[in-house]
């Protein structure tokens, strides 16, 4: 699981388990943001859990599926994958990009200059 990415529906229904803590397949499906039948839902959470990022226990005649991974995990994942990519593996050139194209402002500025500082106190 060290090398975790979700596809778009994949982290659609993570996203979902996440936020409720669990949930039977009609309980995900009715929060998902698009309209998806029952078994495309069940076929992705089947898929997720034969990846082992997600399990499942009985419930009655229906299944109740947990989250096995963290979200904080799965956003690593997800953001080391775009920065290897898109960025050529460059942090620096994501941060970069961030900043001209999303026009942070001064206050988020400041407040990422004093992360950095936090990391680079860090790393030493």
């Amino acid at each position: 699981m060290d090398d975790l990415t979700l596809g778009d529906r994949e982290l659609d229904v993570m996203t979902v388990l996440w936020e409720l803590g669990s949930g039977t397949v009609n309980e995900v499906r009715d929060k998902l943001p698009a309209s998806l039948a029952y078994t495309t839902v069940l076929t992705i959470l089947r898929n997720l859990e034969a990846k082992e990022y997600v399990r499942h226990e009985e419930e009655g005649k229906a299944h109740r599926y947990f989250p096995r991974v963290a979200q904080h995990k799965a956003r690593r994942g997800a953001i080391d994958h775009l920065i290897d990519r898109l960025f050529a593996g460059s942090t620096e050139e994501l941060l970069a990009h961030l900043v001209e194209a999303k026009r942070v402002s001064p206050a988020e500025l400041d407040r990422l200059r004093e992360k950095l500082r936090a990391a680079r106190g860090r790393t030493r």
